[in-house]
């Protein structure tokens, strides 16, 4: 017979589903089987599976050592975990650095540099999910144990070129909340970029968008086409500081379609610099060549939570470097 309890981590969840984790070898029919016949016991009574479960909760598998090992896997290391355990060291020696802009026990806001990716896009790359679930182990926050039935998570994404916050949830709780609020919105999110041409007064944009797939690049319009499915957008700015013919924007992303930034600025006739997609070909080669800027000027800089608590992130050097050629051209 096992025995757990159930932890912060793994309240909140159907009690199947944390069986599946738990069993992560036995197939579903064998769950509910167990179920049935009271192998499988919640709070020492007879469970079907589709309970809620709380903190404290005890859990017993009627099961022998081999038949629990077998459907577990808990005689052999968990080959996802033995990677990101390696990959931890590299934060405990020092070797690698996460430039963690806020955390407490329930979620961690990383400042990501531009070029890494926020999820994985094919199985042998490193993300920045991965970063963080390298970093909870080497804090030792993360277990062997813990990772078979949570797995901390990114909640926002980012595209790998743009910078700035990246949340992560390091518990249910943290993971559940914030996602929630992104949602409903009631956790507001500002970028900051550089763009061409000079912008001297604040605007509040609207639009519509559709997403060509086959060639991942959308279409902007100002009022809804008859043809084709149009997603309403909605894009805030405000001017920071104006050089050059150069200006850099405080934006506030209202709704959070996908390159939608990028694409309503361009489409306004204010292009990102560095962006290779909807920006000036001219421009963006002018600051490869003079600042070494390889990609779009957008960072995700703030955001601000329904009860006014606020979480930044600093712009990277490319930023810097940009600032400088437009002020000495000036």
């Amino acid at each position: 017979m096992r025995e757990f309890k159930i932890n912060d981590n793994e309240a909140g969840q159907r009690f199947d589903k944390y069986l599946k984790k738990l069993l992560g070898n036995a197939p579903g029919s064998f769950i509910y089987k167990m179920l049935r016949k009271k192998n499988i016991t919640l709070n020492g009574k007879k469970a079907d599976g589709t309970e809620k479960l709380n903190k404290d909760d005890d859990v017993k598998l009627f099961f022998s050592d081999e038949t629990f090992e077998k459907f577990s896997g808990s005689t052999t290391s968990n080959p996802e975990y033995e990677a990101l355990n390696v990959l931890s060291k590299e934060f405990t020696s020092g070797k690698r650095k996460l430039q963690v802009v806020y955390e407490d026990k329930d979620i961690i806001f990383i400042n990501k540099p531009t070029g890494m990716l926020s999820q994985k896009a094919k199985p042998e790359d490193i993300s920045a999910n991965e970063y963080i679930l390298a970093y909870l182990i080497a804090k030792g926050e993360l277990t062997e144990s813990s990772f078979r039935t949570f797995r901390p998570s990114i909640c926002n994404r980012l595209d790998r070129n743009t910078s700035g916050l990246l949340a992560a949830g390091k518990t249910l709780k943290g993971l559940q909340n914030m996602a929630k609020a992104l949602k409903e919105r009631t956790v507001q999110k500002y970028y900051r970029c550089i763009v061409r041409g000079t912008v001297k007064e604040s605007s509040y944009l609207k639009g519509y968008l559709q997403k060509d797939e086959t060639e991942n690049q959308v279409l902007i319009r100002k009022t809804k086409p008859s043809v084709g499915e149009w997603l309403p957008i909605e894009t805030e700015y405000r001017p920071i500081r104006c050089r050059g013919g150069y200006t850099e924007l405080e934006v506030h992303l209202m709704t959070g379609r996908s390159h939608q930034i990028r694409a309503h600025l361009a489409s306004t006739g204010h292009p990102i610099i560095g962006d290779y997609k909807y920006g000036n070909s001219d421009v963006n080669a002018y600051f490869k060549k003079n600042a070494n800027i390889t990609s779009q000027l957008l960072h995700a800089s703030r955001f601000v939570f329904e009860d006014g608590k606020e979480i930044t992130a600093p712009c990277g050097s490319e930023f810097e470097r940009a600032w400088k050629i437009i002020e000495n051209q000036s």
